[in-house]
């Protein structure tokens, strides 16, 4: 059939008007272990909205090129390359038109992982203790591959422990969850998450029943650089004989408990015994150095006998070399006990309303927090990368791309909250 001259002009116009409405993302992987093209990896383009929507995909060719359509809506875009089923992901600001992907080979056990900062927060209120379990993990591996296989990073809880939520993030990226897996053995867990090069961090909450103390042995399977324990000043903590624990006072937050345990090897004798109750003052705050309950009176004071004053505001802060460690992990679920009252709140209003449930009002509540959690973690990734461009661990380029989709997505997740 042939067309008529207005139907081929017509047709010329549509065709002119889907591709300018598409753009063109040209990229290049590599293999970081081989510093070989990454040839035949699969790429997939996924677009972050309101959730995380796949619009295409494509192979690494031969030279470690691939690419891929772009429709133009201004919206932030993740390039996703799969390499021996490991992912690595790269973000794409809007106006990107080139991005460079590395992977690694992966293997089930690789040399060169450790374990910088192994970190316990709890706090204590009624018969029930939360803790909080951090670890930063490095893999320097050379030549660098992922660690990858159902015992990636492997942990122990307390005993009687229940796990409320898993996170992991790799360096610089967001948190996922990841819910820890129970091992053959009692009180064993392990994270099914890849350890890529560089730094990965894990966490997971718990809780535990309290009648007022509780002993815990963290039973190190991995040698860290330091192990910390932190509390609020109102609950007390003891070492168990034979443990290498050093009080660390913390001039930003006087009224937290820091005891610190460096360079411990894996099985190390580490436990210790916690009393008293207490919530945890919001991490990262004015640090004024006022206690919050007695005043600026004792402000930056060691109340322990012999103690004496705190060092000066312009004195070396003496956790300043692991403070990322012990703040970075917590904010999203522990920030100023947030997350321990209102699990606490929902669990009596879930026993107050057993006769007469109200399946309307819990979901309603559930749809009005998903806002809430997705603008904490937005907030948390600015953090991240507004510290790895002070650090000088990012360009300038780089850091201005990232900050412009965050913001993007930022002003999108308010506006979704506010409707």
């Amino acid at each position: 059939m042939t067309l008529s001259p207005v139907r081929c002009f017509l047709a010329s116009l549509l065709l002119t008007g889907s591709f300018a409405a598409a753009a063109t993302l040209n990229g290049t992987a590599t293999n970081g272990t081989t510093n070989k093209p990454a040839a035949g990896d699969d790429v997939v383009l996924i677009k972050l909205g309101q959730g995380m929507e796949e619009v295409a995909r494509a192979k690494v060719d031969n030279k470690g090129h691939f690419s891929l359509p772009v429709p133009s809506d201004d919206s932030p875009y993740l390039v996703r390359i799969v390499h021996q089923g490991v992912t690595y992901n790269r973000m794409a600001a809007p106006g990107t038109n080139t991005v460079e992907v590395k992977v690694y080979d992966a293997a089930p056990k690789i040399e060169g992982v450790t374990v910088t900062a192994d970190v316990m927060r709890f706090q204590a209120q009624g018969n029930e203790l939360q803790g909080v379990r951090v670890f930063a993990v490095d893999n320097s591996s050379n030549p660098p591959r992922t660690q990858m296989s159902d015992q990636s990073f492997e942990f122990y809880l307390p005993e009687g422990a229940e796990v409320e939520q898993g996170l992991a993030a790799t360096e610089g990226g967001q948190p996922l969850n990841v819910a820890p897996v129970p091992q053959g053995e009692r009180n064993r867990y392990s994270f099914l998450f890849p350890l890529r090069p560089g730094q990965t961090q894990f966490q997971v909450v718990f809780h535990l029943p309290y009648n007022g103390k509780a002993s815990i042995d963290p039973k190190p399977i991995y040698g860290t650089q330091h192990f910390v324990v932190m509390l609020p000043k109102t609950m007390q903590f003891t070492a168990a004989e034979g443990t290498a624990f050093q009080s660390m006072p913390d001039p930003r937050q006087s009224d937290t408990v820091v005891q610190v345990a460096s360079n411990t090897q894996p099985g190390q004798h580490l436990a210790f015994q916690v009393a008293g109750t207490g919530i945890l003052a919001q991490s990262g705050g004015s640090g004024g150095g006022e206690d919050q309950q007695g005043g600026s009176q004792t402000a930056g004071r060691d109340s322990r006998p012999g103690g004496g004053l705190g060092p000066p505001s312009d004195a070396p802060d003496p956790l300043q070399q692991y403070r990322w460690y012990l703040l970075g992990g917590f904010a999203v679920v522990l920030a100023g006990g947030a997350h321990f009252i209102a699990r606490r709140q929902r669990r009596e209003a879930a026993q107050e309303a057993t006769e007469t449930p109200e399946p309307a009002t819990s979901t309603a509540a559930s749809s009005a927090s998903s806002p809430n959690l997705l603008l904490q973690a937005l907030k948390e990734e600015l953090f991240a990368l507004e510290l790895e461009h002070k650090q000088g661990h990012i360009s300038q380029e780089e850091y201005d791309k990232a900050k412009a989709a965050l913001d993007q997505t930022l002003q999108r997740a308010i506006k979704r909250g506010a409707s």
